[in-house]
């Protein structure tokens, strides 16, 4: 395989994605978030198709986050960080309007873009290495509203502001005690476990879980006034800040951020 793709197939009742970026941990890069919206469609379309699973490639990462790499080309100026934005927020709502449930199977990272890849994921199953984080207040950019409200409506607004606040890297068991993530299984069992989970999913009826997902998504996505959040976070997106950020991941040094 390739390395930079992001690999679709459709096996039987179950649909199956993977990030391959192994030699960064499976940070998605433009291309593949241009790509999920594609795969999704392909699974939506296919009449066979019951459940889907997102994975990384290996073992080393569900994916570290955006691919941090592409940031000085694609998201360095106001319309690169809109036009890559759109790339994003099409991929999450490709998953998230999807009529058949997603499993994000996660071994190893699960960082930052990752997170949010699997927070637009209906279930997620993690292995006892698996590690989170949203290191978003380290690197100086601003995290979406959308983004904010899946995390909130999964782990709730203490853990939530936690995430976000500290930057922490958190295990399996944090994880699993939030909510962040379903349930946490051994690494070697993992794969079979969620081939499992996906296959009693793909059993059922099909309207009545597409009915349920609908019923979820508008619960999560009860819209009100974000014009001012929104606004904050084009200030990061356009801050010293968010360079200071960006330079001081690539120089792998610790930032100093102004304020400004």
């Amino acid at each position: 395989m390739s390395e930079g793709r992001l690999h679709f197939e459709s096996d039987g009742a179950i649909g199956r994605m993977a990030f391959d970026n192994t030699a960064r941990r499976n940070a998605i890069n433009a291309e593949m978030w241009r790509a999920i919206p594609a795969a999704m469609s392909q699974f939506d379309n296919d009449p066979d198709i019951r459940c889907i699973i997102l994975r990384g490639e290996g073992e080393t990462a569900f994916a570290a986050g955006a691919d941090i790499s592409e940031f000085e080309k694609n998201r360095s100026s106001g319309e690169g960080v809109r036009v890559y934005e759109a790339a994003v927020d099409a991929a999450h709502a490709a998953i998230e309007s999807s009529a058949k449930p997603v499993i994000a199977l996660i071994h190893g990272f699960c960082v930052g873009g990752g997170l949010a890849t699997a927070l637009s994921c209906d279930l997620r199953y993690a292995d006892a290495s698996a590690r989170f984080a949203i290191p978003a207040a380290r690197l100086g950019l601003g995290y979406g509203v959308h983004g904010n409200n899946r995390l909130i409506a999964t782990v709730g607004h203490a853990a939530a502001r936690e995430i976000m606040y500290t930057a922490r890297l958190y295990d399996a068991d944090e994880a699993l005690t939030m909510g962040l993530v379903n349930r946490v299984i051994a690494d070697a069992e993992l794969d079979e476990y969620v081939e499992g989970v996906a296959l009693k999913i793909a059993a059922n009826a099909p309207l009545t879980i597409a009915a349920s997902k609908v019923a979820f998504e508008s619960l999560i996505s009860a819209h009100g006034d974000y014009s001012a959040a929104e606004a904050a976070i084009d200030v990061c997106m356009m801050s010293d800040d968010y360079v200071e950020g960006r330079r001081a991941f690539m120089e792998k040094r610790k930032p100093r951020f102004k304020a400004k």
